[in-house]
């Protein structure tokens, strides 16, 4: 891997070490020699970062924020002293974790929010020690700069088989058994960390940002293998993401393929997807549905959760609520699947639009 020497002056002394763009390791980040290490603080990490990278923050989300008011108000200077004695005593810990890393991965690749002081801190600092360390360059803002100039153009030349299906029909189990059969999938609601729904987010904790939706999806489109991709029909706006026009556009223009599932497959579907101990978070979700379904039945619904009883939650929701909303978006559909079994689901489709595979 070629490297260009990264120079810095810190008090007149040339400090040097190895610097690399996003896209040039983005094709051997699958080959298990590099691993991407995001510096900044939890917060930054969880509102979006380079899919696959780890977090080992060189500052807590506090100091970070105490550390950019002095730079901003006050003293640069005081700014620097700072960010030194809150980087100083995280650094065994941080040791470790390099030590670690550095075990299982040749290639170790650092980035903060513009490739400025903490990325530029950790790999010096390593460096001087002898451990072989590279700076992500431009950091997390040239990697966004990167995936919304691409992003466009990946999704080009794309041809999207679309599952639509009633709620519960298992249309994601279908996406997931395709890809592990190979075939290549866009999952639209792991990039949204959401399901599309009132309850979409039951069990899921909070749905991602924009910009980790649109880095999880350019990760899935950019890593295709072919230009056929099996998709999952959706809203434009999935949680808190918005689907880009020009991808909204082929999902609207794809083939259609209409997903079917008995009530019964449809309730074990719904059970198994969304009740792991999510009692608290359905109930919430419940909640947001009294100004539709009224409050007596919400009640009744509650009632049901709190005594363990969900079937009768559940098929009702399906048939009074989601199956009506369908009816009113129906499509033109070119095959139509009933699916019981996600594998032998995934078989037919694959035989049928996919040509024989080797």
């Amino acid at each position: 891997m070629e490297n260009r020497v990264y120079n810095t002056y810190m008090k007149g002394i040339e400090i040097m070490y190895p610097n690399i763009s996003y896209k040039e390791i983005k094709e051997k980040l699958n080959e298990g020699e590099y691993i991407i290490i995001d510096v900044r603080t939890p917060n930054e990490y969880k509102t979006g970062t380079i899919p696959g990278s780890i977090n080992l923050p060189i500052f807590s989300n506090e100091e970070r924020a105490e550390i950019g008011i002095e730079y901003v108000n006050k003293s640069t200077d005081q700014a620097k002293v700072l960010g030194i004695e809150a980087i100083s005593k995280r650094l065994p810990a941080l040791f470790n974790e390099v030590l670690k890393l550095k075990s299982k991965y040749p290639h170790l690749i650092f980035f903060c929010s513009r490739g400025g002081f903490r990325s530029s801190s950790i790999v010096a600092l390593l460096d001087s020690l002898k451990i072989s360390a590279i700076k992500l360059e431009g950091g997390y803002k040239e990697y966004r700069s990167y995936v919304n100039s691409q992003l466009e153009k990946e999704a080009k030349d794309l041809s999207l088989i679309v599952l639509y299906g009633n709620t519960g029909t298992g249309k994601t189990q279908i996406l997931k058994a395709l890809e592990k059969k190979g075939a290549d999938i866009i999952d639209l609601e792991g990039c949204a960390n959401h399901r599309g729904s009132t309850l979409g987010s039951v069990g899921l904790g909070s749905p991602n940002s924009q910009k980790m939706f649109e880095s999880l999806l350019f990760d899935s489109i950019s890593k295709r293998k072919t230009n056929t991709i099996f998709i999952e029909g959706e809203s434009k706006r999935i949680g808190k993401s918005v689907i880009p026009d020009y991808l909204f556009d082929k999902i609207k223009n794809g083939r259609h393929i209409e997903v079917t599932a008995p009530i019964e497959k449809r309730i074990e579907n719904i059970k198994k997807d969304y009740l792991f101990n999510t009692d608290n978070d359905l109930i919430e979700a419940l909640n947001h549905l009294r100004k539709r379904l009224g409050n007596k039945t919400i009640d009744d619904f509650i009632e049901s959760v709190n005594k363990g009883s969900y079937e009768p939650v559940i098929k009702s929701l399906m048939l009074t609520y989601y199956d009506p909303m369908y009816e009113h978006n129906k499509k033109n559909y070119v095959f139509t699947l009933e699916n019981i079994n996600p594998e032998k689901s995934a078989e037919i489709l694959l035989s049928k639009f996919l040509k024989k595979r080797e």
